[in-house]
């Protein structure tokens, strides 16, 4: 089951604790991605944080383009919305992309 989360007071939590919050963030949209995604053999939401952390941020680049890749298929899309959340993570606004993906979850 996906919870549907406040968008807004997520991003203010992220900034208010310097990111901290954005981290278990992070870790609850991934777990949420699979499940939506029925993907059995996707990252964890703990392998994904880890490997975000490891590797500076950039794991968690791709983390966004796959992301944006699964909830297409799950909605029955073309489109590819993970390539937007991937310009706007290159371009610092991870955040945004968070927000987004969010926003396609709670549709859920």
């Amino acid at each position: 089951m996906v919870q549907n989360r406040n968008i807004v007071v997520c991003i203010l939590l992220s900034i208010v604790t310097c990111g901290i919050y954005g981290l278990y963030w992070l870790y609850c949209m991934a777990n949420d991605v699979n499940t939506v995604s029925n993907t059995q053999n996707g990252t964890s939401g703990g392998m994904v944080l880890l490997l975000t952390i490891v590797t500076c941020g950039i794991y968690g680049l791709y983390w966004l383009y796959q992301a944006g890749a699964k909830l297409d298929v799950a909605h029955g899309q073309s489109t590819s919305n993970g390539i937007l959340y991937l310009i706007l993570g290159i371009c610092g606004l991870q955040l945004v992309s968070w927000a987004l993906i969010q926003s396609e979850l709670n549709k859920f």
